[in-house]
């Protein structure tokens, strides 16, 4: 059976992950491969009602609790699509994943890294993805593109210096391990952004 592989797509806010996941899957099934495509928080019933607790703009929660609350969705997520899918062969693209919990609740929020780290691997039974495609993109650029889309939840309302330090932390993360992490420039245009990510994709063995 041909062995599953799974590709993570990170990156701040209106960088647009979900544009470029869609191009992708639909490029991997014109090359022959099965594609589930899903989304964290969320993918499974329960996790998308958990994603509607996190992301509620009028929900005051504490770090502690926010990460919980996300690591409670992975685990489901890991277990009842991500995991079987990998299993049966397929191609994951999942829009965040653990990345996102490194740089939002341990980099931005403060909580101690290495307890992050401990609590995504417990959350997950250590599976990480083999690949992952940042879109990266200054946040003060992104303004108009976010502006477009109407914001939609607290992450989004907390403010450009906000994004900045998300996107500073998906940098550290990329240069920490630029083996698995590809930077691909969100401000180009759709289709130059899913050549880059295509070649990235080429490279990798698909």
């Amino acid at each position: 059976m041909k062995k599953g592989r799974f590709i993570t797509m990170e990156g701040v806010d209106g960088s647009g992950k979900t544009t470029q996941l869609q191009l992708t899957a639909r490029y991997l099934l014109d090359c022959g491969y099965e594609v589930v495509t899903t989304r964290e928080p969320g993918g499974t019933k329960l996790a998308e009602r958990i994603r509607n607790i996190v992301l509620d703009a009028d929900a005051a929660v504490n770090p502690r609790t926010e990460i919980l609350l996300y690591l409670a969705a992975r685990a489901e997520h890991v277990e009842k699509v991500i995991r079987p899918a990998l299993e049966a062969g397929k191609v994951v693209l999942c829009d965040r994943f653990a990345d996102s919990t490194l740089v939002y609740q341990g980099f931005v929020r403060g909580i101690e890294m290495d307890k992050v780290k401990a609590l995504c691997e417990l959350a997950t039974d250590a599976l990480q993805p083999e690949l992952t495609i940042l879109l990266d993109a200054a946040p003060e650029a992104l303004l108009q593109r976010r502006a477009d889309r109407g914001v939609k939840d607290r992450f989004e309302q907390e403010g450009l210096d906000f994004q900045k330090k998300v996107r500073e932390g998906f940098l550290l993360l990329a240069n920490a391990d630029p083996v698995r992490v590809k930077k691909v420039n969100a401000l180009q245009n759709t289709e130059a952004v899913q050549a880059d990510i295509q070649k990235i994709l080429k490279d990798e063995g698909f």
